[in-house]
């Protein structure tokens, strides 16, 4: 098929990596512009971008969809690009931008989501990290025709992906990146055989996975141990998971934790012990072991590592 493809991070780059293994013809790509990375804040081309122009295919980075925003002109400009490409189907994977109606329109087969939760559930911005976060033990990616509502539209195809105990967000990551490779270039594959049928989203089951926020890396130890370790997994590696220990001014990123079914008295957030085991923390439900920590300012340690340098208070 003809396909114009709009994608950014490293998810998306992999699904476009996957249609070019598959044949498709790809003509053009829509990514977001360039963003400042690194210590020195260098602007820097977004994964797809990079991917697409070792390729040698056309790029488009327009801020704007909307020919009635706050960048009209250059809303026109991709407008006038996507009628020239024609394509048959716009595939859409982490874009980062909404697209109006006349963009849903344009394609011959309309525009494709890859979606990185079994949808209905876990719609909108973060569906691997609530996913982990809510204890999940499956998820996967949902192909989806696009509509105007948010990850609304009707399901093509769904593949299922497992969340281990210990799997992180990093993790689930690329688990789902490549399933959302395969599972588009099959869904392709048989809308060009005539062999998919649109199926509406159940009404039930319905949830959100609201956007990831800086002030939730803040472990809140009133909460239960269980909780506090499934959003050390889940914000691995952004935002991060952290949490204050007696002795250092800064909070410490927590890198690895887990949760232990023990009763315990003391006030959340208190040291119950500290060795090379673990250092063991009260919490408002059990204890939560941190077993892989950072400073401020240091590398990643190991416990073992860490509680030789620690001088608790």
């Amino acid at each position: 098929m003809r396909l114009v493809f709009a994608g950014t991070p490293e998810f998306a780059r992999i699904a476009f990596d996957a249609l070019r293994a598959a044949g498709h013809d790809i003509p053009l790509v829509m990514t977001q512009p360039d963003r400042p990375a690194g210590r020195g804040l260098k602007l820097t081309p977004s994964p797809v971008k990079q991917a697409a122009l070792d390729a040698g295919i056309e790029v488009a980075q327009p801020r704007s969809l909307r020919l009635n925003g706050r960048y009209p002109d250059e809303a026109a400009q991709a407008r006038e690009l996507l009628e020239r490409v024609a394509p048959d189907v716009m595939v859409v994977a982490a874009y980062g931008l909404i697209l109006p109606q006349w963009v849903l329109d344009l394609p011959r087969l309309g525009c494709l989501n890859i979606h990185a939760s079994l949808l209905p559930r876990w719609r909108g911005a973060a569906p691997i990290q609530r996913a982990i976060e809510a204890g999940d033990v499956r998820t996967g990616v949902t192909i989806m025709q696009m509509d105007a509502g948010l990850d609304t539209g009707d399901m093509l195809l769904e593949r299922g992906v497992p969340i281990g105990e210990d799997t992180t967000a990093a993790q689930l990551h690329d688990a789902l990146a490549l399933a959302g490779g395969e599972a588009i270039v099959a869904t392709l594959a048989a809308l060009e055989q005539g062999g998919l049928t649109p199926v509406p989203q159940p009404q039930d089951g319905v949830t959100y996975a609201a956007k990831l926020d800086k002030a939730e890396a803040a472990l809140d130890c009133t909460q239960p141990a269980a909780l506090l370790a499934r959003r050390v997994r889940a914000f691995n590696p952004v935002p991060g998971a952290s949490i204050r220990l007696a002795g250092l001014d800064d909070p410490v990123k927590v890198w690895r934790a887990q949760a232990l079914d023990q009763a315990v008295t003391a006030a959340p957030g208190s040291v119950l012990r500290a060795d090379a085991q673990g250092i063991d923390v009260a919490t408002g439900e059990g204890v939560l072991r941190l077993l892989e920590l950072q400073k401020a300012g240091g590398k990643r340690q190991p416990v073992d590592v860490f509680v030789r340098g620690w001088q608790p208070a």
